[in-house]
């Protein structure tokens, strides 16, 4: 067994006893039975080992949030609990979310996934100021959360492939994402088959590929981090530094976001 395949066992379980323990318990019996150095970063449903790992390696604590039955009934604890939010991967967003029917392509996401993810983004938004990572699906529920629709097939209305390639991304120049990377231009990897089409409200688009596909959005709030991506780094950590980049910025918000409050109490 090599090292990254034990790291990686040692976190998924250790993620998933945290996990199990926030949806026993209130977030006051948690804080009160353990003390954490670094910021606590709920994952909205677990679909890939990558994201707890990429956590860690920038520096935060990842904690599973379970989708159990889709019910709602524990996001207010988690709003409460986590320090920041990373909305990872996956299928696809109902298209009655944006008053359309769905394209012969689209594959729906599981119903009680579905329901919690909606819950619990919708009111992360709307109820607290704490940061917000998107990627690939979270990238397109950040913009759909904000009231915004999708491109359902983009092979089939665009006639180009961004599902397992690589291309470039070209990032507005005065957007918190280029000062985050220090760069205007890279290459990404490319897993969707949808993306954003109309901008939700209070988002801004910074960045699109060379065929002018949507591949980033960002709050339009100079002092909110939150900001959903179409591509995936934590696919590419830890080896690539630039895309790390990313994580590295959001653990710190969340952390900058935890002192804060620390300091108002």
């Amino acid at each position: 067994m090599n090292r990254r395949v034990f790291i990686t066992g040692i976190s998924i379980a250790a993620a998933a006893v945290i996990g199990f323990f926030i949806g026993q318990f209130s977030d006051e019996g948690v804080r009160s039975t353990a003390t954490f150095d670094q910021p606590l970063i709920g994952i909205a449903s677990l679909t890939s080992d990558t994201y707890v790992m990429a956590i860690q390696e920038a520096g935060g604590i990842p904690i599973v949030l379970p989708n159990g039955d889709g019910s709602p009934e524990k996001v207010a604890e988690y709003l409460e609990l986590v320090d920041g939010l990373l909305m990872p991967g996956g299928a696809d967003i109902p298209p009655s979310e944006w008053g359309e029917e769905p394209h012969p392509t689209t594959k729906l996401l599981e119903e009680d996934r579905y329901l919690f993810e909606k819950a619990l983004i919708t009111e992360w938004i709307e109820k607290t100021d704490k940061p917000l990572l998107g990627i690939c699906l979270g990238g397109q529920w950040v913009n759909v959360a904000h009231g915004g629709s999708l491109v359902q097939d983009i092979p089939s209305e665009f006639g180009v492939n961004h599902r397992d390639v690589t291309h470039a991304v070209t990032l507005e120049p005065d957007s918190r994402l280029s000062a985050i990377f220090g760069e205007t231009e890279f290459e990404v990897n490319s897993l969707h088959h949808q993306a954003v089409r109309d901008v939700g409200e209070g988002l801004r688009v910074v960045a699109k590929s060379p065929d002018g596909i949507v591949e980033a959005t960002e709050t339009t709030d100079p002092d909110r981090f939150l900001i959903g991506v179409q591509w995936h780094p934590e696919k590419l950590m830890p080896e690539n530094q630039l895309q790390a980049k990313l994580l590295k910025a959001f653990v710190a918000a969340a952390a900058e976001k935890r002192s804060s409050r620390a300091t108002a109490e």
